[in-house]
């Protein structure tokens, strides 16, 4: 970065387990959350907090600007499989879901946005993650296509 430069960059983050499948249990939820703070300090970015249900993660971030955010959340997905396969957390490979939301916030919003994710456990007893991420892409104005949100589990 350049001298004179400044900048503040807050990303909320979403994204699912492969097919929404409900295999982050609460026993091992906090280690990968964890993981996937340490690999976001290593990439010189903020964790502000990590946190999720069964079959997504909610991360807020500071993103340093000299990170793009799409290499930023490759590497975090890339990282924490290997992470999570090396533990033999499940029976079968764990993988994410393709794809990703990413939302950005102001300074004001921080702490609304950290409540919320700090609270999914509560929040998800209402309501479902799918119902929440269309929720998400319409507050923020995002045209999407339904069809191309999720891949569904396999029947």
């Amino acid at each position: 970065m350049k001298p004179g430069t400044f900048t503040q960059i807050y990303i909320h983050l979403i994204f699912a387990v492969k097919f929404r499948e409900g295999i982050l249990k609460k026993a091992f939820r906090d280690e990968i959350f964890k993981y996937i703070s340490g690999i976001i300090s290593n990439r010189k970015c903020k964790p502000i907090i990590v946190n999720g249900v069964q079959d997504h993660v909610h991360i807020l971030v500071g993103l340093n600007p000299n990170e793009k955010l799409s290499d930023l959340v490759a590497h975090i997905k890339r990282d924490s499989t290997k992470f999570i396969n090396s533990k033999s957390l499940f029976n079968g490979k764990f993988q994410w879901q393709d794809g990703y939301g990413a939302f950005s916030c102001n300074r004001s919003q921080l702490n609304k946005v950290y409540n919320y994710i700090l609270n999914q456990e509560e929040h998800h007893r209402v309501k479902s993650f799918r119902e929440e991420y269309i929720e998400f892409l319409k507050e923020y104005g995002i045209k999407y296509d339904e069809k191309f949100l999720f891949d569904d589990l396999r029947d």
